[in-house]
C-alpha cells in the first residue's frame, strides 16, 4: 500500500516537473454570429527562464477559420497574452484545441488546452443585407453611369474593419462583382459594382455592425454622371447618332453668317462662319478603328483583374471610344460598352 502511494506521488511530481507552460483562456466570446470575425486570447506562463518564443499548434476546429499565423502579443510581467483572430463559417463550430510549445535549445513537451464549443447564432436579415458583418463600413466614393437601355451601373469604393469584405453580396441586382480588393480583415478596401434597374432612385444596403449589435443602412443616391472615379472613368461614349443633324444646323448658321457679311459688311460676322465650320470638321472626323484579337477579354471596367463579361469569338474591328492607361474603350456590336487591354489589339 505504501509502495503504491509513493509510486503515485512520484508520478504526479514527475508530471508537474515536466510541465513548462501553464496555458489558459484570458478572453473568449460567449456567443458569435455566423460569419463574424472574433478574437481569442490565451494566457501563457513559462516555468523556464530562458527560451526564444512560444509557438502554437491548432487542431480540431470544425466550422472555423484561423486568420493569424502569429499572435498579437502583450507581455505583462511573466505572463504572455497572445491573441488570435478567427472566423465562424458554420452553425456548429468550436474553439480549436491548442498545444503551446516553448522554442528553446532544449526539447520540452507541449501543453494542450481543449477548446469549448461555440454558441453560434445566425442572422435573419432583410433583402437589403449585403452579407457583411463588421465593426464599421465606410463609403468613400461612388458613381452611377448608364450601362444599357434598362440598367445603370453603380461603382463604389468602401472600407471595412474587422470584416471579410470578399463576402459582399447583394440581392435583387442584375449583375455584381468585385473590381479590386486590398488590405486584410483588420482594415480592408473594396471597389465593387452593381447593375441595377433604371427605375431605382437610391441604392441602399445594410450591414451588421458588431459594435452597435445592430444593422446599419448605407445609401447611394443614383445621380447619373460622367465624372470619373479613380481610373474607372469615361464609361459613356460620345453619342454620334445625331451628328448629321448637328452638321446641318452648323452649316445653316455658317450660311446665315455669310449673308450677314454681304449685307452689313462687318467682318465680326466671320465668327458665325468659322466656328460652325470648325465644329463641322470635328464631327466629320471619322472615329478611330482598332482591331481586337480573337479570344480577347472584354472588361466591364478599366481595372486590372476586373470583371470580364465577354470574350471575342473572332477578330473584330471596332470604333475606339476612348482610352485610360492600358485600356481602350470600345462599343460592341450589341451596343454595350467595354474595355480591352492594349495587348489584346492587333494590327490591320
Amino acid at each position: 500500500m505504501i509502495k503504491t502511494l509513493l509510486f503515485t506521488l512520484l508520478l504526479v511530481t514527475s508530471l508537474f516537473a515536466n510541465k513548462v507552460i501553464y496555458l489558459s483562456y484570458d478572453q473568449i466570446p460567449k456567443r458569435v454570429i455566423k460569419g463574424e470575425i472574433f478574437s481569442v486570447t490565451y494566457k501563457a506562463l513559462s516555468t523556464v527562464k530562458h527560451f526564444d518564443d512560444i509557438s502554437y499548434e491548432f487542431s480540431n476546429y470544425p466550422g472555423l477559420n484561423i486568420l493569424d499565423d502569429v499572435p498579437q502579443r502583450i507581455r505583462t510581467g511573466k505572463y504572455y497574452y497572445d491573441t488570435f483572430h478567427m472566423q465562424v463559417t458554420k452553425n456548429n463550430a468550436k474553439i480549436p484545441d491548442v498545444t503551446a510549445f516553448l522554442m528553446a535549445p532544449h526539447d520540452y513537451n507541449g501543453t494542450l488546452l481543449k477548446g469549448p464549443k461555440l454558441n453560434v447564432i445566425t442572422l435573419n436579415p432583410n433583402q437589403k443585407f449585403s452579407n457583411i458583418i463588421a465593426n464599421s463600413v465606410t463609403l468613400y466614393e461612388y458613381k452611377t453611369t448608364v450601362y444599357d437601355n434598362k440598367h445603370n451601373i453603380v461603382i463604389f469604393v468602401a472600407s471595412a474593419q474587422n470584416c471579410d469584405i470578399t463576402k459582399m453580396h447583394f440581392n435583387n441586382v442584375y449583375k455584381q462583382g468585385i473590381e479590386s480588393q486590398s488590405g486584410s480583415y483588420k482594415d480592408a478596401k473594396i471597389t465593387y459594382f452593381v447593375l441595377i434597374d433604371k427605375k431605382i432612385e437610391n441604392f441602399s444596403f445594410s450591414y451588421f455592425n458588431l459594435l452597435k449589435n445592430d444593422y446599419v443602412t448605407l445609401t447611394i443616391p443614383i445621380i447619373l454622371s460622367d465624372d470619373s472615379v479613380s481610373t474607372q472613368s469615361d464609361l459613356k461614349p460620345r453619342d454620334q447618332s445625331h451628328d448629321t443633324i448637328k452638321m446641318y444646323i452648323a452649316a445653316a448658321v455658317a450660311l446665315i453668317g455669310f449673308f450677314l457679311i454681304i449685307i452689313r459688311r462687318k467682318y465680326l460676322y466671320l465668327l458665325f462662319i468659322l466656328i460652325p465650320l470648325i465644329y463641322i470638321t470635328y464631327l466629320a472626323i471619322p472615329a478611330e478603328k482598332i482591331c481586337i484579337k480573337q479570344g480577347a477579354k472584354i472588361h466591364l471596367l478599366p481595372v486590372e483583374n476586373g470583371t470580364i463579361f465577354e470574350t471575342t469569338q473572332t477578330q473584330y474591328h471596332l470604333e475606339k471610344e476612348g482610352q485610360v492607361q492600358n485600356f481602350i474603350k470600345v462599343k460592341l456590336n450589341n451596343n454595350k460598352i467595354g474595355w480591352v487591354k492594349n495587348e489584346d489589339t492587333c494590327t490591320y
